[in-house]
């Protein structure tokens, strides 16, 4: 016999210890199922279910009146004798149910609008610091970015609760997170670096050959091999760089050899995590993994900024005693970068991985266009044409993907 805390009407209950056929009756007869949280015994599951709006049209267990409600195995419920739950007219439950959609669609959006302006506002105010303003600093850049987003992850994840707390399990586990952070430092520290001498348009071609990268990593380390139409699929992907360099006006050897190193870098540490972290009981989601590579990633690069950036530190308080704003710009910058991890867990989490995938394709255009609108660098038809034809490239490969799963 399983039991249910039932609440007011429209809020959120918990069920455990129902089977999936019995919470099918139980939800085909009051209840509408939500996904269940992860559980941390196999033989214990743990389901969230809604209260449909429709439900009890009466209000009869209003004014915050809970009850502990019996569910036999076949999913019927016995109710409080003086608890009265009576289905309402359809024209009720379709209302409430297009409202619902409504809302959740407005969420949806605006999540994809704030992952959008963190990923591309980071971008741009990377390039206007190391630049434009003259902010020749980008390990200790990339430092701030890493201790914000320390900070905020711890409270996001032990205050505000955005995703269940994992804990490192063994000292392998933890060898194996150092690493992924040492990879995950050179890959920022080089795509700041490399903004130093490229313009974000040329950046953003560089970076999309990121799969080119995955697929070469993957076959090198693990053996795994491809459908030969994936491979394919890369040509474009690497034809339209080569295009994009030739056409660049703006084109800097060492920045673009540091930018491809940084894209190498990215790709390398995506292929490592799969490999290090793919038991059961290493997988950690996205914000967990941040929350503990980003301490790791400040140890490893305060060194590097006091020997390679000598007198950073003293160097922007001077320059804050000129101009108070380049302060701000720190803050806010390392704030967007912790905001560019959160936005994209939560896209992913609340639409999917295939969808964040196709967004990322987008907003590497989007941030083509608003760079040279802000930024003003010259582009080239020939520069443009092999950005168009990597991302083109990047989306077959993308399908290629998708259908040989």
């Amino acid at each position: 016999m399983a039991q249910i805390a039932l609440l007011a009407p429209s809020t959120v209950v918990a069920i455990t210890g129902m089977g999936n056929k019995q919470l099918r009756k139980l939800s085909a007869a009051r209840y509408r199922v939500k996904s269940p949280p992860p559980s941390s015994s196999p033989h214990f599951l743990s389901w969230r279910i809604e209260k449909l709006p429709w439900f009890d049209s009466s209000n009869s267990c209003g004014g915050g009146r809970s009850a502990v409600v019996k569910v036999s195995e076949g999913g019927a419920i016995s109710l409080p004798h003086d608890w009265s739950l009576e289905k309402g007219s359809g024209d009720q439950a379709t209302g409430s149910s297009t409202r619902m959609k409504g809302s959740s669609r407005f969420f949806t959006i605006g999540l994809v609008a704030a992952w959008y302006s963190s990923n591309i506002g980071v971008l741009l105010l990377n390039k206007y610091l190391l630049s434009n303003y003259g902010f020749k600093y980008p390990i200790f850049l990339t430092m701030c970015h890493m201790t914000a987003c320390s900070l905020l992850s711890y409270i996001a994840i032990a205050w505000m609760k955005v995703v269940p707390m994992q804990t490192i399990r063994s000292r392998v586990q933890f060898f194996k997170i150092s690493a992924l952070s040492l990879i995950f430092c050179v890959s920022v520290v080089f795509g700041n670096i490399s903004l130093r001498y490229l313009p974000v348009s040329f950046n953003q071609a560089i970076g999309a050959t990121t799969p080119f990268f995955t697929a070469v990593f993957a076959y090198i380390m693990t053996f795994k091999r491809e459908a030969w139409l994936t491979y394919l699929t890369l040509v474009p992907v690497v034809t339209g760089v080569v295009i994009a360099s030739g056409g660049e006006p703006s084109f800097h050897l060492f920045g673009f050899i540091i930018c491809i190193a940084a894209t190498a870098a990215r790709a390398l540490k995506s292929v490592l995590q799969g490999i290090l972290l793919s038991s059961e009981g290493e997988k950690l989601n996205s914000m967990n993994l941040l929350l503990y590579m980003a301490p790791m990633a400040v140890v490893f690069l305060l060194p590097a900024t006091l020997i390679m950036e000598e007198n950073v530190v003293g160097i922007t308080l001077a320059l804050a005693r000129d101009d108070v704003k380049i302060i701000w710009y720190l803050l806010f910058n390392s704030t967007l970068a912790y905001f560019v991890n959160l936005t994209n867990f939560l896209v992913t989490k609340h639409t999917s991985a295939l969808t964040l995938q196709v967004l990322g394709n987008a907003k590497g255009a989007v941030a083509v266009v608003v760079s040279i609108l802000i930024f003003k660098n010259p582009v080239s038809v020939t520069g443009m044409m092999g950005y168009a034809l990597t991302v083109f490239g990047v989306i077959l490969y993308s399908e290629a993907k998708k259908r040989s799963k």
